[in-house]
């Protein structure tokens, strides 16, 4: 595959015009949508029932007239395929409108769970150890692709609102600060307490370092939290790994975290994929640890997770161990422990791939 320059993903494709549906409006959105000859409380009850009680069909509305639960569709994705893993991991190929596909990751852990979602068809920004990267990028969600996917797993999975311990991260395929309206949508009707219902401080975000988008993300009253796929211990390894380093650069990419307006309790966390031989050393550790000097911030590591056309390996644990130990001694530093490696769900691996034999590269 070509390699995709830092300036295409300015000019990331947006959504395919899909058929007006309920999942992804706002209460407004809806009113407007019933037409003026219905009271508003039909369009609260509408609402309520699509995004808090999650119902899969309007005909399970029965508060509602059987002629509005006709008037427009519902719009949730098909599940087109589930490959389930060993160690409980789900991942879900949901199947839009317009016969597209994307996936989404259902990872439960004790009392809680947390549902990965993608924010594109794809992804533009070619970072050389992502599977995801491979697909290109083929278009944009709508919020309401990326809201129903959240509803759709959340309905298979029996998960109530208010009840049970939810996250969700928009770390699946794509970049999400390149459909940052859609997401910041969506985020707004995941949190509404009538709505999704889920805390703010459960929904995050991941951006390779989209800086502009950093800063208007930032600026927004409901957002996620940030993530940075960070990778990367100084420039020059940055762009060989990251092309997208090439047109937002590291040092600059600092500033704009130091300078985030972090709300109470809130920190930025920092992804680090550990790539054999490349950004793993003891060396990259104590530059990372430099880079981060005066962010809040908090650091996940993940040894990278490897599949077919992936030209690097994984590290040794006494490896990870050790670059996890000199982060320690700055920042609360954390190995995210890999989740769906059997059937290609885990953290990199989302690009439509049969789950089949596991491929082991050295």
């Amino acid at each position: 595959m070509a390699e995709v320059s830092p300036d295409a993903t300015l000019k990331a494709m947006p959504p395919t015009l899909a058929p007006t549906t309920i999942v992804g409006m706002d209460m407004p959105e809806i009113q407007a949508a019933l037409g003026s000859g219905h009271p508003k409380f039909r369009a609260q009850q509408i609402y309520e029932a699509v995004y808090h009680q999650r119902v899969r069909s309007l005909d399970e509305i029965t508060t509602i007239p059987k002629s509005l639960r006709d008037a427009l569709p519902l719009g949730l994705p098909e599940i087109a395929k589930i490959y389930d893993s060993a160690d409980g991991t789900r991942r879900y190929l949901l199947k839009l409108h317009d016969g597209k596909t994307v996936e989404s990751v259902w990872m439960p852990e004790g009392e809680r769970a947390t549902i990965c979602i993608s924010s594109q068809v794809g992804c533009p920004v070619d970072c050389k150890f992502c599977l995801t990267a491979l697909m290109g990028l083929e278009r944009s969600l709508t919020a309401g692709e990326i809201v129903g996917q959240v509803l759709r797993v959340a309905g298979d999975q029996g998960v109530e609102p208010n009840v049970d311990r939810l996250n969700i991260v928009m770390m699946g395929q794509g970049e999400p600060l390149l459909n940052l309206p859609n997401v910041l949508k969506a985020t707004r009707l995941l949190v509404d307490q009538r709505g999704g219902a889920i805390a703010p401080r459960r929904i995050a975000v991941s951006t390779s370092g989209i800086i502009p988008k950093i800063i208007e993300l930032g600026q927004a009253e409901i957002r996620p939290k940030l993530a940075i796929s960070l990778n990367a211990s100084h420039e020059e390894q940055r762009q060989q790994i990251m092309p997208i380093t090439r047109k937002y650069h590291l040092a600059d990419l600092m500033d704009v975290c130091r300078a985030y307006p972090l709300k109470p309790r809130e920190k930025i966390m920092f992804e680090y994929v550990l790539l054999k031989g490349v950004n793993d050393t003891d060396a990259d550790a104590e530059r990372v640890r430099k880079l981060l000097a005066k962010i809040d911030t908090v650091v996940n590591l993940i040894a990278l997770n490897p599949g077919p056309g992936i030209p690097f390996g994984t590290p040794d644990p006494e490896r990870v161990a050790s670059f996890q130990a000199i982060i320690r001694k700055s920042f609360p530093c954390y190995v995210r422990k890999p989740r769906g490696l059997d059937v290609y769900a885990a953290c990199g691996q989302l690009s439509r791939q049969e789950a089949g034999p596991f491929p082991v590269l050295a």
